[in-house]
């Protein structure tokens, strides 16, 4: 019987061969990152199951690009451990990517009991649903740059740096690695055939992310409105990456820890020094590339904590995993913005979404 060709095959590309045929098991998928995930996934050739509640926004990537079409979508709460665990066994997945979170700081504010309750004990559920499931043999459990106790320093953390998230949310994330680290330890530390990371991501950009409190989502929403882009920090510095940088990195810890467990650990994901960058430089940028459209400085003395500037040292995830970043920051913000011109201009965007993805990953 002759193979399936992927369209990433298909079209040269061998950066994600890997994944052809393997059986993915991915909660969020209805959200910003997972939906990119899912759609890198399908692209090449692989059988994905997402387990993730309703799409938070409206509009969502997930319902433009119809993921749900795709991929063996269950509508569901990681807080319901017995729903969680009848979706694993069902799957029984190569690999399982841990998505599904409360993302939002401002928002951890507001409902610090929902923020736990998803983001703790949504990673104990992942692990008991995992822990009697033997065809599993990478586990990728995504957190944040924000669980590190941050200090304001001009260097970058480092993985061995102390974890402990300031807001509901970063610490939340911070427990979700600890929570991990202790069903590493107690369940699966001796058994050779599965291996499990964590992975530190920087903020992330890119098209079809709708969220609120986000700035790029935030400065698309004006320019559409053709009003004024207000930014309430604009002196924090981030390490602004587009998606596809996080993601890329997702996928080649999955792929290095399958079968071979020393590749197991946790991971900084971030830009290179030009990509953290100021709110207000992030902005300004965005109003070059878009044009038309102009941002003011909103600042709020009484608005909630959020840190005034954080870095990560990424030099373990290049040197033992082989991850470079591909993009600058400029360049990820005219790819965002190309990605949204399209879409608010009536464009194919199953096309124009798997012309990213191809041109990316085959680059």
């Amino acid at each position: 019987m002759e193979r399936k060709q992927s369209k990433m095959e298909s079209l040269g590309g061998i950066m994600l061969d890997f994944y052809r045929d393997k059986k993915i098991f991915i909660t969020g998928h209805t959200g910003f990152k997972g939906s990119w995930l899912c759609k890198i996934l399908i692209t090449s050739g692989a059988k994905v199951t997402g387990f993730s509640q309703l799409p938070n926004t409206n509009p969502s990537l997930f319902n433009i690009l119809n993921i749900e079409d795709s991929v063996n979508s269950i509508i569901g709460d990681v807080r319901d451990l017995e729903r969680l665990k009848e979706a694993v066994n069902n799957c029984t997945p190569d690999i399982v990517f841990h998505l599904a979170a409360q993302p939002l700081v401002r928002e951890s504010y507001k409902n610090p009991v929902e923020t736990y309750e998803t983001n703790v004990m949504g990673t104990v559920n992942l692990f008991e649903a995992i822990k009697n499931c033997e065809s599993i043999r990478s586990v990728v459990n995504v957190t944040t740059d924000k669980v590190y106790e941050n200090n304001e320093w001009d260097w970058g953390y480092r993985e061995i740096d102390n974890l402990n998230g300031f807001d509901p949310y970063s610490n939340s994330k911070s427990c979700s690695e600890l929570v991990t680290s202790a069903y590493k330890n107690s369940f699966f530390k001796d058994n050779p055939n599965i291996a499990i990371s964590t992975v530190r991501a920087g903020n992330v950009i890119g098209g079809g992310d709708f969220s609120k409190d986000r700035i790029i989502p935030d400065c698309v929403r004006a320019a559409i409105r053709k009003e004024d882009i207000i930014v309430r920090n604009p002196n924090s510095i981030r390490p602004y990456q587009h998606v596809f940088e996080a993601l890329l990195g997702y996928l080649l810890i999955a792929e290095k820890q399958f079968g071979d467990k020393s590749f197991e650990g946790s991971y900084n994901i971030g830009p290179n020094e030009e990509g953290c960058v100021t709110t207000s430089e992030l902005a300004e940028m965005f109003c070059n590339l878009w044009g038309s459209v102009r941002w003011i400085n909103k600042s709020d003395a009484n608005s909630s904590h959020e840190a005034n500037f954080l870095k990560l040292d990424c030099s373990k995830i290049k040197n033992k995993i082989g991850w470079k970043s591909k993009l600058n920051v400029k360049e990820a913000i005219d790819l965002t913005i190309k990605w949204t011109q399209g879409y608010y201009s009536n464009s194919d965007m199953n096309k124009l979404t798997e012309k990213q993805i191809i041109k990316y990953f085959n680059s």
